[in-house]
């Protein structure tokens, strides 16, 4: 189980909140960001009782079997997009550095490792009125949790099934958190993004609320959209459930 005195001696300075169970560390940081937490600050949860997805999904993480990290950023309003790609790509270079085979990402905030998702990310804006006041970026890891067995084996993985061999989950947080620092300060998240993507050039179908768009990827763009060749034309899509190979 995660202490708070494990990530003091990883973390540092940086300021976080702890919790060994919550229902979302996204409702908290947002909650902390409105109160006037700095930039990176970080919530961070053992359990996550009502976690949220896309859509409004909602899973539960269990203790001692994975991160569950909010971040809370600053970005431009016109940068809000690009805090899902630093997600994305802190997490993919974390496990590069640990040796995991295989890292990529999935349009649009999936981590895949050896072909399953190791990790999921979720940015979400907090406005008041017209005005932004920050971003949380929440991110998921699963580090031990056991899929053999379940609906999910065949689509989730986990860091230490794939390495075989334990990992200190609040190192991997502090290098995760090290590498979201370094991408908010220095920019060009783009291009480290989409050179990971494995959707580009694949036949992709995305589900969206009221229609469904299938066709080839063919690229996408700096806002984060992914351009599809469909039988219609060149579509642009922002979001939706993407599903590899139509």
């Amino acid at each position: 189980m995660l202490t708070e005195n494990q990530l003091r001696a990883v973390l540092g300075s940086r300021p976080f909140r702890f919790y060994p169970q919550v229902d979302s560390t996204n409702d908290l940081a947002q909650a902390w960001l409105i109160e006037g937490a700095p930039q990176g600050a970080a919530v961070i949860a053992d359990e996550q009782m009502a976690g949220r997805g896309r859509k409004g999904r909602v899973w539960h993480t269990p203790p001692g079997v994975a991160i569950a990290v909010s971040v809370i950023l600053s970005p431009s309003p016109e940068a809000i997009g690009q805090v899902t790609m630093i997600g994305a790509v802190a997490i993919a270079e974390a496990l590069e550095a640990l040796g995991a085979p295989k890292i990529g990402i999935k349009w649009a905030n999936d981590v895949l490792l050896n072909g399953k998702k190791v990790s999921g990310v979720l940015s979400e804006a907090v406005w008041q009125g017209d005005q932004l006041r920050g971003v949380i970026l929440g991110m998921g890891i699963n580090v031990r949790v056991q899929f053999d067995g379940t609906d999910l084996a065949d689509s989730a993985i986990s860091v230490e099934t794939a390495l075989k061999r334990p990992i200190d989950r609040a190192e991997l947080l502090g290098h995760v958190l090290n590498r979201v620092d370094a991408w908010t300060q220095q920019g060009g998240v783009f291009e480290a993004w989409r050179d990971r993507l494995v959707t580009i050039g694949q036949w992709v179908r995305v589900t969206q609320d009221d229609r469904v768009i299938e066709g080839q990827a063919q690229g996408v763009e700096e806002s984060g959209a992914l351009r599809i060749e469909t039988a219609d034309g060149l579509q642009r899509v922002f979001a939706g459930d993407l599903h590899l190979g139509g």
